[in-house]
Order: C-alpha cells, then structure tokens, then sequence
C-alpha cells in the first residue's frame, strides 16, 4: 500500500486551510499582535513593480508560522479569493513524504485550476528539492506569489545562492526585541480589562524620536524621555529571562516556559536538525561546544581553546559546529574591525548566544540575575542581539573593537558603507565611568554616535570628552526600548 496519496494529501490540505470553508483564519492562528516582520513581509509581497519570493528565516518558536497566517488573513480581508490562498506545512508527515509537484498537483486539481495564486509553505527546507521548484515556480509561473519559512537558514542561505540569486528577498526573524515584548504584553494585558483606568499605556514619544536624539536635548527634556520610558522598566528582567519567543512571553509559568524553550527551541535543532542537515553522527559534541558557548556569550573565544577545554574535540570541529549553531540561528559571531586605521590581527570573534533567555534557559541557574557579572554577559547579549537585528539590512558589519591605549574594547560597533560608525559600549554596573583614555573617548571624535549602556534608571545623560563630542549615557531598558520604536516606525516609512 503507497504511504501517500492524493486524496490523504487532499485531507491534510483541507485541515490546513478551512478559509476554503469559511472564509476566515482562526484568530487563535494569526494572533493579533504583529511582529515588525509582517509588516516588511507585507511590504515585499504588495510591490507591483518586483517580483520576489519571500523567505522568512529565524529559530524555532519566534512566530514565522504565525506571521503567514497573519498575511494570509490580511489578504482575506483585502478581497482576494479563499481559494487562491494555499497553506503547506513541509514539516506534516504526510506532506514530507510526498513529492513536491504532487502536493501541488492536488490543490490545483481539487481547489484552484489557475496560477494566480499565493502559495504558503512553512519549513520548507524539508520539502525535497525546495530550492529547485521554487525556482520552477518563480521561471514559470510569473502570475505566482510565494511565501515561505524556514527554521534551518544554511539550507535557506544555500539555496538562495544556488537557485534564488535575484529572485528570493530573504526577511530574518529574530527573537522578539524589548520593544515588541513590551507591545505583546501590554496588548494581552489591555484587551482581558474593560476598566479604562486598569489599562497600561504606552510611554509617550515623539514617533522620530531615536537614542542619538538624547545628546541634542536638554537634561530637563531627557528626563521627561525617560518618566515616559520608566512605564516599560518592570518588564525587563523578565524578558531576559523568556521574553524573546511570543507564546513563552504570555506564559503564565515560567519554569515551564524555560522548559519548553530547552526542548522546542534548543534540543530539536542540536538533536534533529542540524544532524540531519549536516549528517552529523555526534549530536553529543554539538551540545557541548554549545553549552560551552552559552558560559562564555559576549566573550572573545579561541577555537583552540574550545578544543582544549573540550577534551576530544578537534579544532575543525569546533569551527565547523560553530558555522552550523550560528546558521540555525542560536548564535551571532561579532567579528573585530578595522578602526584608527590599525590593522585587525589574528581576529577572534566575540560569540553572542542569539537570545539571553535561550543562554538562561539553557544554564539554568535561578542566580544569575542576582549575580553582577552574569548579569553584564546577559545585558550586552540583548544589546548585540538588538543591534544585529536592527541594523542587518544597512550595516557593512556589527562588531567590536580592541585596541586603543589600555587595549580595551568597544563592545559593538556598528559599520556602514561610506557612513562614519557607531559605538556602542556596555557598562550594566553601579558605577559606570568613562575615563578620558577609555577607547570609545579617543574614538568618538570620528563616529556618528557613541552610546554608553548603563544600568540604573537614574544614570542617563552625556558625557564630556577631550574631542569635544558628548558620549550618550542610557540605562539598558530604555536603549532596547528606544532601538524597537524606531525600527516600528521605520517599517511605517518614517525615516
């Protein structure tokens, strides 16, 4: 007996999509908090004048599934037919198992005879031979729209150099910044009260405002930025803790959340993924190096002495597993740059765990929100993760520096083609000076801005420096709630 046929697939199909029913998406399904990603989703698919496919990318549970259902129920609503609009899981058995032009053979036979349609397929990279029929359908089918997510981007990133060159816009979806937790939160928590006076309101900003609008304002005008920004500071520790991924963000159950985050989030990708991707035949060596990884986030790291330290495990494979963690989207490397002209050498790269709730999830140790130091790797993760995330699209390079005088370093440093960089140092400490020979002082005179992060609510304003340039003090809630607004109101076309 075939283990796949039309009329199970027909099954499966129909489960997927009952607006061929009722016209409708379950609002269980689509939610009613939008990730910025829809909207740059959204942005890609309504251009007229270029025709892309649209790949959405990110780690397990950040809410790719959720952001197709969201755009398919935004094109219900604009008028467009149920019928056109086709939902394909890759990851259903029965669908993975069957052949590619045979899922679509059945919905065109069964549901829709034109081309004119929207397909929706969600984790693609398990549909055999992905990247070539979305290539045949691109080719061959020009009144055909396509979005699709994927959860492992090196298959992803691949298959856009090999069959999407020119053809794919590829969306990251990182894990949700301070900004939009804050909105989810505040979202959930207004729409359960029918007491206007028990509703949360938002902090209360100019919609241009942006952190490097701290240093031209006065003291008196910051302080008024930041009673509107002190709404959103109870959040903060808690989204360190779960608050990157949307449904863990709601749970009422932390514990379990982090749970779930260890099982969905990291044990399926080191355990199943990434060994099928890469026929890996040792899982165990994989979540050791990224155990390892997890201890030492906002580190300067040696393969060397990974190896060493990780008895067993040779150089290659600790630089192979770590190209394989950072494509699946669990870490960043922040490679060192070039600045004052000095030459980088022998570059290590700093290794970022892609979300501090992943890092404590994984750790599990109920102190390290208590403990200083803990709490600055945890602080400067968030910091590096926001400002990859915000600034991928633009920006040459998100790095850091070491050098200067003392040899000290510049946390991150934002590098734009033919735009002087940004600098960002993070000092989540009670007492946080900047010395006049610290290096972001002797290297601000040539950056667009230099920010320092700091800790406490009270400790915002600027710094004086021997260049003249003020150096913008701001407390770490208020930097990543700031960076989140103004990555809204750009997707709305405010610049």
């Amino acid at each position: 007996m075939a283990i796949t046929s039309k009329e199970g697939i027909l099954k499966v199909l129909t489960a997927y999509n009952p607006w061929w029913k009722n016209g409708t998406v379950n609002p269980r399904l689509s939610r009613t908090y939008k990730r910025f990603a829809f909207y740059e989703a959204m942005k890609r698919l309504n251009i007229s004048t270029i025709r892309r496919t649209i790949v959405l990318t990110g780690t397990r549970r950040v809410g790719k599934t959720t952001i197709l259902y969201q755009m398919i129920e935004a094109l219900l609503s604009e008028g467009c037919s149920p019928q056109k609009i086709v939902y394909i899981s890759m990851d259903h058995p029965m669908l993975k198992l069957s052949a590619f032009q045979e899922v679509l053979e059945c919905y065109h036979e069964n549901i829709y005879a034109n081309q004119d349609v929207y397909y929706f397929f969600d984790e693609i990279q398990y549909a055999q031979d992905w990247d070539k029929w979305l290539k045949a359908i691109y080719d061959m089918k020009p009144e055909t729209h396509v979005i699709a997510t994927g959860s492992a981007s090196p298959a992803l990133m691949k298959g856009n150099q090999e069959s999407g060159a020119g053809r794919w816009s590829v969306i990251q979806v990182p894990t949700m910044s301070f900004y939009e937790y804050c909105e989810l939160l505040m979202n959930e928590s207004n729409s359960k009260t029918k007491d206007e006076s028990q509703k949360l309101n938002k902090p209360d900003l100019p919609i241009d405002f942006k952190v490097s609008t701290m240093a031209s304002i006065s003291q008196q005008e910051r302080t008024q930025i930041m009673l509107q920004l002190s709404k959103v500071q109870k959040y903060f520790n808690r989204y360190l803790q779960v608050g990157g991924f949307p449904e863990l963000a709601l749970a009422d159950n932390d514990i379990l959340a982090q749970q779930i985050m260890r099982d969905d989030v990291v044990d399926k990708v080191l355990k199943r993924d990434l060994p099928s991707l890469y026929k890996i035949r040792n899982a165990t060596e994989l979540e050791r190096i990224f155990l390892y990884l997890c201890n030492v986030s906002s580190e300067v790291v040696s393969l060397d002495a990974i190896a060493k330290e990780l008895n067993g495990v040779t150089r290659p494979t600790v630089e192979n597993y770590i190209q394989y963690l950072e494509s699946a989207n669990l870490i960043y490397q922040s490679w060192p740059v070039d600045m004052a002209g000095k030459k980088v050498l022998k570059a290590r790269p700093k290794i970022y765990i892609a979300d501090a709730a992943i890092r404590n999830a994984v750790l599990m140790d109920d102190a390290l929100l208590s403990n200083p130091a803990e709490m600055g790797k945890i602080v400067e993760t968030a910091v590096y993760k926001h400002i990859a995330a915000f600034y991928y699209q633009k920006a040459t390079s998100v790095g850091y520096y070491r050098g200067g005088r003392k040899n000290k370093e510049i946390d991150v440093v934002v590098e734009y083609p033919n735009i002087r960089n940004i600098l960002v140092e993070v000092k989540y400490r009670e007492q946080a000076p900047i010395a006049d020979d610290d290096v972001i002082s002797q290297l601000c005179a040539d950056a667009s801005v230099a920010i320092v992060v700091t800790k406490n609510a009270d400790d915002f304003g600027t710094n004086n420096t021997p260049c003249g340039k003020k150096l913008i003090r701001i407390p770490a809630f208020a930097f990543l709630y700031l960076l989140g607004h103004a990555e809204k109101f750009g997707y709305n076309g405010i610049e």
